[in-house]
């Protein structure tokens, strides 16, 4: 079983930044993929950001409504996600939640943190 933690939402103003971590836990024999995806009332859950370990360098897909103010970035040592998120709007307000595909196949969601974009 995996378990992922997720770290670092709360309340910030338009503009503001937050950094997102997600650590993973359990019996992993590795990650092929990390990822966020977030969820507003009322919305589908969506992909934010996601980054893959195929190929020499991994692949990063963004979704285009945070490209150039988010990254993505996982440090494989402790197994763990990040998710910087700069210049943030209103609109970004939302659940945030990990995903994880292990070694195996496996997917595993965390609980989700709350980020909140008002003034």
């Amino acid at each position: 079983q995996v378990q992922l933690v997720e770290a670092g939402g709360g309340l910030v103003q338009p503009g503001g930044s937050l950094r997102l971590s997600c650590a993973a836990s359990g019996r992993i024999f590795g990650i092929n993929v990390m990822g966020w995806y977030r969820q507003a009332p009322v919305k589908e859950r969506e992909l934010v950001a996601v980054v893959s370990s195929g190929g020499v360098a991994g692949s990063i897909v963004y979704a285009d409504s945070v490209k150039g103010r988010f990254t993505i970035s996982r440090d494989n040592a402790k197994n763990t996600c990040y998710l910087q998120m700069n210049s943030l709007k209103p609109d970004d307000t939302a659940v945030y939640y990990c995903r994880t595909v292990v070694v195996g196949g496996g997917i595993y969601w965390g609980q989700g943190t709350q980020v909140t974009v008002s003034s």
